[in-house]
């Protein structure tokens, strides 16, 4: 699978589990490398979610499976419901 749109959990890193919906995307490069990156918005947006920025969290998906992510910034900052920014890293978790 290329992608992957739907719920997930961002862990972060004082153990909070922070449900929301992830989009996320699997390319593969010319030299057969392959890396994935997305967006995350939090169901309810706390100050702990934004203040994730910059920080390497786990990310889960309702099958269980886990990838790690590095969150990038924060989009949309004055939206009703801004999303993160994540680059993966390791095998993509869909």
């Amino acid at each position: 699978m290329n992608s992957y749109s739907g719920p997930a959990t961002l862990i972060l890193t004082n153990g909070t589990r922070v449900p929301g919906q992830a989009t996320l995307q699997a390319r593969t490069s010319g030299a057969g490398m392959q890396s994935w990156q997305g967006r995350f918005r939090a169901d309810d947006n706390t100050a702990d979610v934004f203040n994730a920025v910059g920080g390497t969290l786990p990310l889960e998906l309702p099958t269980g499976t886990t990838g790690t992510v590095l969150v990038q910034n924060l989009d949309n900052v004055l939206s009703a419901q801004p999303a993160l920014t994540l680059l993966g890293s390791g095998a993509a978790p869909f």
